[in-house]
């Protein structure tokens, strides 16, 4: 065997480990995201759980903010929501709903891949940056759109705003925890 049959064999070999380490780190971030999805979406569930039990508590109705949301992004947008009165109604709360869903899943699936990049807080500084980034999420655009303004808010505005997003990324951070640690 000469030297120069040697080298094919090394080069070959050193393709093969970044191959494999290239498989790992994508296996490892399509875990994150999906981890941080499911996360946010039962941080979603929490967040919505806090929200009706105020509301039956406080007999207070259910805001009318995400709606708001589409109607003002339509707008500015041009893009008009199709139908009869009724039905473009509907439609728009099925919108404003979905907003709040893929804020939601969205702010997890982004914590899952930070978490997978190799971002490792510990439960609460993690909860702490779920409940801002969904609060951000969630507020700027409709802050951005004009539909609502916190430097307006009460107290009592700011208390069932904050309560039901903090529930979110207590229970974010920690479904995102117990996954990652399997």
């Amino acid at each position: 065997m000469q030297v120069t049959d040697i080298k094919p064999a090394i080069t070959l070999a050193k393709v093969a480990t970044r191959v494999g380490r290239r498989r790992r780190t994508s296996h490892r971030l399509r875990r994150g995201l999906l981890s941080g999805a499911a996360a946010g979406a039962v941080g979603t569930t929490a967040l919505d759980v806090v929200t009706y039990l105020d509301m039956v508590t406080r007999g207070r109705p259910t805001s009318s903010t995400p709606e708001d949301s589409i109607e003002a992004l339509s707008r500015t947008s041009h893009i008009p929501v199709p139908g009869d009165d009724a039905t473009r109604a509907n439609r728009v709360a099925g919108l404003g709903a979905l907003t709040g869903l893929f804020a939601g899943v969205g702010v997890g699936a982004v914590l899952g891949l930070t978490q997978s990049a190799g971002w490792r807080p510990r439960r609460f500084m993690l909860g702490l940056a779920a409940t801002a980034l969904v609060l951000a999420a969630g507020n700027g655009p409709m802050t951005v759109l004009g539909v609502t303004d916190p430097k307006t808010w009460s107290a009592t505005d700011w208390v069932s705003d904050l309560v039901p997003h903090a529930a979110y990324g207590v229970t974010t951070a920690w479904v995102l925890q117990e996954l990652a640690e399997r």
